[in-house]
């Protein structure tokens, strides 16, 4: 049997793959298993942004109802066993180097899975040898030709739609609405959260020719307030006040509707869930890297935001902080990938902090800091640069004062550095 150690360098070494989208691997690795992705119930969340705390969301609340509740998401930020969970639990050693193996010997010399793809495989085994309820699943990227596409769900979520990967989705929102539009299934109900008009009519006329019912943010349900007076949800046929969530951010209210109306949606086929456990779930729902507070005085914040719709989310928590702290100052240490728009995502943040450090998160596709330098146009005054991501983390703190605010942001790869070197502990090198 490998060791788990073993079994992270066999996966590691499935990164020369790089990112291959379509779903042939996928099947054929799945079908020479037994087709574990058949032998539980799932639910399938995409998106640009916010998938992946709509799924935790539904996972916590569903958990709470007392079903045994698998949750894949991805990326991981310090540990690989981060992106596979039973009921909150992450996946154990010996059973991620039990499921390399028995994936590796069903490969033969045919198949060449990506990373995603066997990571992938291994989670919808785990959830079958494991007997869950019913698994939450992330799409990775897009939706069409992602591996997690292979399921057929219960409930469709698609939160919102924006430019993101574009070298693999198109360089238009309707492009890449029509990517997520993928997992849409034949009659299967779909969720949608806020949508610009061009990806509305994408995802709408994909819905319509699969016969896919249509529930739509703002018109079949609604979820306004706040975390201090409280949130409220108007549903298909439920409705709820008060109700709490600790994940900050206005932008959590729209990924907590979807989350929600799936939830509601789930209980139409099955998987009843008591008003209790709405409460007691989504109060108690943990989604680490967006807008998580890690130290005070100073206040560290690390968000994994990495496009300009995350960062305009991102601006508008930061606009609240500065009213809540009218005399601290923002300190934006930032990383970012080769691939991301670097200079969009910098214009909406940039003329809101007064000191800004470049950094690049320790993996070959991230951005250099005379990459980042190139996306802030002229400005030279407050501006640092420290590659390494210790050293960055340093030099915040040294311009920091107590009541001041660093904010880590550009890359979940960046903040799972950043978590690590705060926790003193290894990175798990597969976080792509």
């Amino acid at each position: 049997m490998l060791s788990y150690t073993k079994a992270l360098e066999l996966l590691y070494g499935l990164q020369r793959h790089g990112i291959k989208l379509g779903l042939e691997t996928t099947q054929a690795l799945l079908a020479r298993l037994g087709s574990p992705e058949r032998r539980f119930p799932s639910l399938h969340v995409g998106g640009t942004n916010g998938k992946g705390a709509t799924a935790a969301m539904g996972a916590s609340i569903l958990q709470a109802a007392g079903y045994r509740v698998g949750l894949y998401t991805s990326p991981h930020l310090v540990d690989f066993r981060e992106r596979i969970r039973i009921n909150g639990e992450a996946i154990p050693e010996d059973r991620v180097a039990d499921l390399v193996g028995r994936v590796s010997a069903v490969q033969g010399h045919d198949l060449s899975p990506t990373f995603f793809e066997f990571t992938t495989v291994m989670a919808f085994q785990h959830f079958a040898d494991s007997a869950v309820d019913l698994a939450v699943c992330e799409v990775g990227m897009g939706g069409r030709f992602d591996a997690t596409n292979v399921l057929r769900p219960l409930v469709s979520v698609i939160t919102n739609v924006s430019l993101d990967h574009e070298a693999f989705l198109g360089d238009t929102v309707g492009q890449i609405a029509f990517e997520k539009a993928g997992i849409v299934k034949p009659k299967v109900p779909l969720v949608v959260g806020r949508l610009s008009p061009d990806a509305a009519d994408v995802i709408g006329t994909v819905a319509s020719e699969r016969g896919a019912p249509w529930y739509e943010l703002n018109r079949e349900f609604r979820c306004g307030g706040d975390h201090v007076t409280g949130i409220e949800y108007q549903g298909i046929e439920q409705s709820y006040s008060g109700l709490t969530c600790p994940l900050p951010g206005v932008h959590q209210l729209e990924n907590a509707g979807c989350a929600l109306v799936m939830v509601e949606l789930a209980a139409a086929k099955g998987f009843s869930v008591s008003e209790r456990a709405i409460r007691s779930g989504l109060g108690g729902v943990s989604w680490e890297g967006r807008l998580e507070r890690i130290e005070e005085q100073p206040l560290l914040l690390l968000d994994g935001a990495h496009n300009p719709a995350a960062a305009q989310a991102l601006a508008l928590y930061l606009t609240g902080l500065r009213s809540e702290r009218p005399g601290a100052r923002l300190i934006l240490l930032v990383g970012m990938m080769r691939d991301k728009d670097r200079e969009g995502f910098l214009r909406i943040l940039l003329p809101m902090v007064d000191e800004v450090i470049l950094t690049q998160a320790s993996l070959p596709r991230a951005a250099t800091v005379q990459m980042l330098r190139a996306g802030i146009g002229q400005r030279a005054e407050g501006v640092y640069e420290a590659p390494a991501p210790a050293d960055a983390l340093a030099q915040a703190r040294r311009l920091a004062g107590p009541e001041d605010v660093i904010v880590v942001t550009g890359s979940l790869l960046l903040v799972g550095e950043v978590k690590a070197l705060l926790r003193g502990c290894g990175l798990s090198p597969l976080r792509g």
